[in-house]
């Protein structure tokens, strides 16, 4: 069923357009890798606090806020042209084992932030100030930077693995 539905996306008109179409593919992946970078970039900084390489004094809750909504607008770019680049390509992809474990690990990449807000963080107001936050925390973050590295690279190798 899901192979249908990827061959009907990849075979209607809108995903033929940005498949062939000399301008919108490149363009729409040039905003894909910058909602990406946003996403990627201010995440790092609130995972780079917790690991207590950056911001050492600053609360980690007042980093979070701060950056949250630069989160979300790099995510909802991310998704938004993800969408489009995977429409344009879907029945491709869905043999590609790069965007089969690009899709695991986004999975793995969702639950981790969820699981940590669940646990440690609700806590946050008797560690946020310590220069160095528990483990549970600093192994949220690790997993983070990990996690988005692993799908950067997946991202990447997407384009060479058929």
């Amino acid at each position: 069923m899901l192979l249908h539905l990827c061959q009907w996306l990849y075979a209607t008109h809108f995903g033929t357009s940005i498949r062939e179409s000399q301008y919108m593919f490149p363009v729409i992946e040039t905003i894909h890798t910058l909602g990406i970078a946003l996403l990627v970039g201010t995440i790092a900084i609130l995972d780079l606090r917790l690991l207590g390489f950056v911001m050492r004094k600053e609360p980690v809750s007042r980093v979070a806020r701060q950056i949250l909504p630069w989160v979300w607008a790099g995510f909802v770019v991310m998704l938004i042209s993800g969408l489009l680049l995977f429409w344009s390509e879907a029945q491709t992809n869905y043999f590609n084992l790069a965007f089969r474990i690009k899709i695991l690990l986004l999975i793995l990449v969702g639950l981790n932030p969820l699981i940590f807000h669940l646990t440690i963080y609700r806590k946050v107001n008797q560690w946020e100030i310590a220069p160095v936050t528990p483990l549970r925390a600093r192994l949220a973050a690790i997993s983070s930077l990990t996690l988005w590295t692993g799908i950067i690279v997946a991202g990447r190798m997407i384009a060479y693995l058929h």
